[in-house]
């Protein structure tokens, strides 16, 4: 598989033992994965095979990384930096990056993050487990049931849609946030988060 970037080739002149730093970042969680060292033989081969290869300071030779795990890093995309001295590779990673087994070499987790929607998810499932449907919008919800929750989202989808024609972008961004946030509960109430909906998008990509 031979992939073309556009990016600055390093200056392998000025590369220390003509190794540069290589960043591996997950594509799509922008995690960072962890740290190697490409010559140019790495980086032509890493573009060539589609899968991440490094020049390995302990074995003294190309080492692609997976090429005895099986947990390879199938490559996306390669930028380098402003000094052209530091590379950073973004990859689908296929299973754990560490050799200890973890998803990254800090121990971290590498499930998506969605920021503020992963935290309002949270709140929303506390609100379903926790909360008393008299004081709490969420929780009412929820004691009404998948019909109730299920119009709430086709009525905010309704007024998103009639929004969407006009021309009040505030409206329209207030009815988007609305039909949103109905469309997490709805997630919710039939047993699915946000990541599972990632998963199907991933699946169609």
């Amino acid at each position: 598989m031979n992939q073309e970037f556009k990016f600055n080739t390093p200056d392998w002149g000025k590369a220390e033992n003509g190794l540069v730093p290589a960043i591996i970042q997950d594509a799509s969680t922008k995690k960072v994965l962890m740290l190697g060292y490409m010559d140019d033989a790495a980086l032509t081969k890493t573009q060539k095979m589609g899968k991440v290869t490094f020049y390995s300071r302990s074995k003294k030779r190309l080492w692609t990384k997976g090429e005895e795990s099986g947990h390879f890093l199938a490559l996306v995309d390669i930028k380098n930096d402003c000094d052209n001295d530091t590379l950073l590779v973004t990859v689908d990673p296929q299973g754990p990056t560490c050799h200890t087994g973890s998803d990254t070499c800090w121990g971290e987790d590498n499930s998506s993050n969605f920021g503020f929607l992963s935290r309002l998810e949270a709140i929303i499932e506390q609100r379903r487990t926790a909360a008393d449907g008299s004081s709490s919008y969420v929780a009412s919800l929820f004691e009404k049931g998948i019909n109730k929750i299920a119009q709430k989202v086709g009525e905010e989808a309704v007024e998103t849609v009639i929004e969407a024609k006009d021309d009040n972008d505030e409206l329209f961004l207030n009815e988007s946030a609305d039909l949103l946030f109905h469309y997490l509960i709805l997630l919710q109430a039939k047993g699915f988060t946000l990541k599972d909906i990632e998963a199907v998008l991933k699946g169609r990509h």
